[in-house]
């Protein structure tokens, strides 16, 4: 091996990126726009639910409960008729439907328990379950106060002291900017080194490197890290002007810990963006690879949801995945300000992960070009 070999063909990996457009913007948008929009596009609470009454009793409690929805949580509720609630749910107009029973008002002050009925949309789960613990809060509240003749709630009997750490206003877009960044790390790691070797072979000049004085593992290093630095490079950008300054998230651990963290993650990612491109033979069938690879990354890694929800099986299949391990130290250090003292596991796990990977795409890059 001679590290002007590998020094010169990263080089000329860099111009070769330089002059494709259409990565270069993709590389931008991903660490820019998209950190921003997939950070701010969930709503932190309910927003704008559709919802529609029927109300049978027209007293004055059914009028009160009514009144209850506004904005900015609900869209102002629709006054609709019984034959028109299946129909407005079946069509998708509205999210709920509640249904307030005749003789309400007067069943409650009597003693009696009524019961309104509640009619859910669950095929959209993130307003469906908020909003119907928002539902059911607004109506006990409304009929007890109506009840009680006086705004107020009793004491509880337990005083719960809570203490929010890491994330003391629960600010939601802190969570989605570091998740979008780390997603992307592996995206955009996998697509550019994927990319590179097979535009070599579609423009043929792969052959021409093998009749160089230059070797598979010169070839592969070479390629690995000129894309691995753009990356690391963008994800700097991102974290430092996108997370820490727009969307003014307070970064707890250390920079170098992460950025070093994130370097092993992508000494594995671009090792497997190089074995996926000697399996396929063009980039339309790299792209339909990439679908089957990546969405496992990026939903079983414990970003989306907790790793300790999933089957064991799952979890147990996932610890061979480096998304995994740069989860949890990206984490740690950026969250909770842990040091290496916390995350030397899965630095050692992301070394081991990266050099079996590397050593796979490797045997596998001779072979191919052999």
């Amino acid at each position: 091996m001679r590290a002007a070999n590998i020094l010169q063909l990263g080089i000329k990996e860099l111009h070769s990126l330089a002059r494709d457009p259409r990565l270069l913007v993709l590389i931008v948008y991903s660490f820019s726009f998209a950190v921003y929009v997939g950070a701010t596009a969930m709503p932190e609470t309910l927003n704008k639910a559709p919802i529609a009454i029927h109300d049978e009793d027209r007293s004055p409690l059914s009028m009160r409960l009514v009144s209850a929805f506004y904005p900015p949580h609900f869209i102002a509720p629709a006054l609709i008729a019984p034959a028109d609630m299946d129909a407005g749910m079946d069509a998708g107009l509205f999210t709920f439907a509640l249904n307030i029973p005749p003789e309400f008002q007067r069943d409650l002050l009597a003693g009696r328990v009524p019961t309104i009925q509640l009619n859910v949309d669950a095929t959209r789960m993130n307003q469906a379950f908020v909003g119907s613990g928002y539902i059911h809060t607004i109506i006990d509240g409304e009929v007890r106060e109506f009840v009680q003749h006086y705004r107020g709630s009793p004491a509880p009997p337990v005083d719960l002291a809570l203490r929010t750490r890491f994330n003391p206003t629960m600010t939601q877009t802190w969570f989605g900017a570091v998740m979008q960044v780390i997603n992307n790390v592996t995206m955009l790691s996998l697509v550019l080194t994927g990319a590179a070797l097979i535009r070599e072979r579609e423009r043929g000049t792969i052959e021409h490197l093998l009749v160089m004085p230059v070797t598979p593992f010169e070839i592969m290093v070479s390629k690995v890290w000129p894309m691995g630095l753009v990356v690391l490079a963008a994800c700097a950008f991102s974290l430092l002007v996108i997370v820490r300054g727009l969307l003014a998230m307070p970064i707890e651990g250390s920079l170098t810990l992460f950025f070093a963290g994130a370097a092993l993650h992508l000494f594995a990612t671009t090792s497997l963006g190089i074995f996926m491109a000697t399996i396929a033979r063009s980039m339309p069938q790299f792209g339909l690879l990439l679908i089957l690879v990546l969405l496992p990354l990026q939903m079983l890694s414990g970003g989306a949801t907790p790793r300790e929800s999933m089957p064991e099986f799952v979890q147990t299949i996932m610890l061979a995945a480096p998304t995994t391990h740069f989860v949890l130290l990206s984490q740690a250090i950026l969250y909770r300000g842990a040091g290496p003292e916390v995350v030397w596991p899965q630095f050692i796990s992301l070394m081991v992960i990266g050099a079996s990977f590397f050593a796979i795409a490797l045997r596998r890059l001779r072979t191919t070009i052999g």
